[in-house]
């Protein structure tokens, strides 16, 4: 029996890519998976939703107003746009910084008051972006890099005030999840000849990471998993 089994595991960014793979592979193990997204309705079957638009700050603070107890929340929810720093759209950047970053600050924050006295755990979905500054990072990089920062912050701050919540987090590579029409948007022969010349990751890929994650004995934590496909030269 999986160790999730009963379990109750938030999710932002449930109803697409990674989010929506996760929370697929959550319930085939037993765990009850609380949903968010802006669009319930396209949630998978048999995932409690939880409308919120993650750009709103009083949103996300309904959210958990009302929430009961959770064993793990995983930030998957995040936008990618292509918007260079020395010309990109403004409101770009803002939407960006919003959802990549202050909802999963905020959501994370937030949670700690929701967790067991045994603990629980906390995972962000970054990116490889987070890691190295690829030629087209713009401005989505910054944010991913912040997510890493964010995460070892909290990780230290959690330690030190002794409250037992893991902090992970989970970079991929290039995966083929509906973010990357947005990452491409004006690009698209560029997309094509991407998906032509590598094999992506798919959300499933991920989603298995992040179950490891979640399965491991509370002992055992994990910081940080970097993965990309091996077609993925950088």
């Amino acid at each position: 029996m999986s160790r999730l089994a009963g379990k109750t595991i938030l999710i932002t960014g449930a109803s697409s890519g990674i989010g929506r793979a996760l929370a697929e592979l959550l319930l085939s193990r037993g765990a009850s998976v609380l949903g968010v997204s802006r669009n319930p309705g396209s949630l998978p079957r048999g995932v409690i939703p939880v409308r919120a638009d993650l750009t709103q700050r009083d949103e996300i603070q309904a959210i958990f107003k009302e929430l009961g107890c959770i064993d793990a929340l995983v930030n998957c929810a995040g936008i990618a746009y292509l918007s260079r720093i020395i010309d990109g759209n403004p409101t770009d950047w803002e939407e960006m910084w919003r959802v990549n970053v202050m909802a999963l600050t905020l959501c994370s924050q937030l949670s700690l008051r929701h967790f067991p006295e045994g603990g629980g755990r906390i995972i962000n979905v970054s990116s490889m972006s987070g890691h190295r500054v690829p030629p087209t990072g713009g401005f989505y990089a910054p944010t991913k890099f912040a997510v890493r920062a964010i995460s070892d912050s909290m990780r230290h701050e959690i330690k030190a005030a002794g409250i037992p919540v893991q902090i992970g987090t989970v970079s991929p590579g290039f995966v083929d999840t509906p973010l990357l029409e947005h990452y491409f948007r004006g690009r698209e022969d560029q997309l094509q000849k991407t998906r032509q010349s590598m094999t992506m990751l798919k959300p499933r890929d991920v989603a298995d990471c992040i179950m490891t994650m979640l399965e491991t004995p509370a002992h055992v934590e994990i910081g940080d998993i970097q993965l990309r496909s091996s077609d993925q030269r950088i």
